[in-house]
């Protein structure tokens, strides 16, 4: 049971990134795509890495090995969780400092 869970995870992790990919290549400006690239790489990271330590646990039948491996795997988790929105979040502040510009509807007047 915990072996399908863990492909479950896997599999919603990929299906996250892949929509995260997608973001990247069809949002029209700098800031839309730098919002998926964060939040879906943040959560697609997060699940793969949580299936890969239950996975890690059920292999090694619970032994000392496996129960080090996924605390290791659950540390680059909570890791990922702090520092890639930080990382997001400083590289769109420096793209606003730089004066990089909103995407407007075409149509509509800039505020």
């Amino acid at each position: 049971m915990i072996v399908y869970v863990a492909y479950f995870l896997i599999g919603l992790g990929l299906f996250f990134f892949f929509g995260s990919a997608l973001g990247l290549l069809r949002f029209p400006d700098f800031y839309t795509r730098m919002h998926a690239a964060g939040k879906g790489d943040t959560l697609s990271t997060m699940l793969m890495l949580c299936g890969c330590a239950l996975i890690a646990l059920h292999e090694g039948h619970f032994d000392l090995a496996s129960i080090l491996v996924s605390l290791k795997l659950l540390m680059v988790t909570i890791f990922i969780f702090f520092g890639s929105p930080a990382a997001t979040h400083a590289i769109m502040d420096a793209g606003y400092r730089l004066g990089v510009k909103h995407w407007v509807k075409p149509g509509k007047k800039q505020q």
